[in-house]
Parts: C-alpha cells; sequence; structure tokens
C-alpha cells in the first residue's frame, strides 16, 4: 500500500465499500486503527491494522474484480449485512466486492460490482456524466408532451432539483427508453410521477460501454478484458 493514505481511500482501494460507506462506517465507531477507534479523515501507512467490522483489512496483492450481474426485484444493492436481502450475501462473490451505485429495490437490470474504489467513484460521481440506459413501462400511453418534458429535464419537488436534459424515445404504447447521465435517488420513478404517471417495471441495459445483452436474471458475469479497456478509455480524465 502506498504510504500515508487516507483511510477512506485505503478502505474502499481494499474493495471493502466506497469512499462514502467508509466514511460512514468510520463515523459509527465500525473502524478500528491499531485497536482505536477511527477519526474522520485519519490517514495511515503500511505497518498500521486496520479492522472493519472485526475483521482485518489489507488490500496487498488484490486482484481486481469488476463483474456485470443481473439483478431480479427485492435484492437490496447494499452491503449492509443488516438487510437480510442484500445483494453481497445474494451472490455470495469468493471475493470481498460491492455494488458500484444502487438499483432500487423494484427495479431490475444491470449493476456492475467491483473491488476496485478509485473506479466507483470515476463511474458513479455525477460530474462525470456517463450514461446509464433503462427500458420503462408506465400505467397509460406514452404522449408525445410526456417525451418532451422527459427529454428536456423535470423540477422534482421532493429533491427540489431539475433532472438533466437526457435522451428518451418511445418503444410502444406504454414503454419507453431513457438515457440518462445522473443518478439522483429514484430519478427515473420520480420524473414519471411529476408527470401523472407510474412506473410499473425499471430495468438498466447499460452503464457505459457495458450491457445488459442477454444475460440471464439473477446470474453474474465477468466483465471483459476488451470492455474494461474501453471502460478505462472513456474513464480517461474522470474526476475520483
Amino acid at each position: 500500500m502506498e504510504e500515508n493514505i487516507r483511510l477512506n481511500k485505503f478502505l474502499s482501494d481494499a474493495g471493502v465499500c466506497s469512499r462514502r460507506a467508509a466514511d460512514k462506517a468510520i463515523e459509527a465507531g465500525k473502524v478500528l486503527v491499531n485497536g482505536k477507534p477511527a477519526v474522520m479523515g485519519q490517514r495511515i501507512i503500511s505497518t498500521d491494522q486496520v479492522v472493519f467490522e472485526g475483521q482485518i483489512v489489507s488490500n496487498d496483492n488484490k486482484k481486481p474484480v469488476l463483474i456485470a450481474y443481473n439483478k431480479p426485484a427485492g435484492i437490496v444493492c447494499t452491503a449492509e449485512k443488516r438487510e437480510k436481502n442484500n445483494i453481497i450475501d445474494h451472490i455470495n462473490y469468493s471475493e470481498r466486492i460491492y455494488p458500484i451505485g444502487r438499483l432500487d429495490k423494484d427495479s431490475t437490470g444491470l449493476i456492475l460490482l467491483t473491488n476496485q474504489g478509485d473506479l466507483v467513484n470515476k463511474i458513479m460521481r455525477a460530474v462525470n456524466a456517463h450514461e446509464k440506459e433503462y427500458v420503462v413501462s408506465v400505467d397509460k400511453e406514452i404522449t408525445g408532451d410526456f417525451i418532451k418534458k422527459m427529454s428536456d429535464g423535470v423540477y422534482l419537488d421532493e429533491l427540489e432539483v431539475t433532472t438533466r436534459k437526457c435522451k428518451v424515445r418511445k418503444l410502444s404504447k406504454n414503454e419507453f427508453n431513457i438515457i440518462l447521465t445522473q443518478g439522483l435517488n429514484r430519478q427515473i420513478r420520480r420524473m414519471c410521477q411529476m408527470l401523472g404517471y407510474k412506473v410499473k417495471t425499471l430495468k438498466r441495459i447499460r452503464i457505459m460501454n457495458i450491457e445488459l445483452g442477454n444475460l440471464k436474471e439473477d446470474t453474474y458475469r465477468d466483465v471483459t478484458a476488451e470492455e474494461i479497456a474501453i471502460l478505462n478509455k472513456m474513464l480517461e480524465g474522470s474526476r475520483n
């Protein structure tokens, strides 16, 4: 490990959790450094012992992992063990990994999981504006006005924000395709609700260059070396 590294970055690089989740764990007293509770902003060196939720953490000789999973409804995108339907226990992968971002419990489709903290940050930071594509069905017929308003951006009362302009196209009477470059909480569901529609099904089919394709529901695959090469090229210059 590099000398004098921030503790949250160390935990992220070790595949324990994202930096944000690491900060929450530190605040909750779940992280010890040399037997003492860690503090926010703490830096560590290679000789320090880090314990996360009772387990010693090491990121030495860690093999990079990036998998694509077709999430079924009912699975929760969290590493929190107290959630009985958490995605980590459900997949039961042989190495410690965590999800890149979220799909809400009722949604299905593509989610990436990894042990590479910097990769998570580069993909997820809204400022980097990376594309995520969805197919959505709603409870009534889709109009041209609905498509235009969704594309132009919708003001969300609950979040007090207007969504970014995005690409939306009608697929059938009650189904549309949408490509977002931000990931607000339950964003598509909130956008539809503001326009008088209710989402019936929501499926993510692409994250940047990685596509769901014909991956069966509740199964995962390794992201290919070719996909990773393209992904890394797309992430050049992204903030982490």
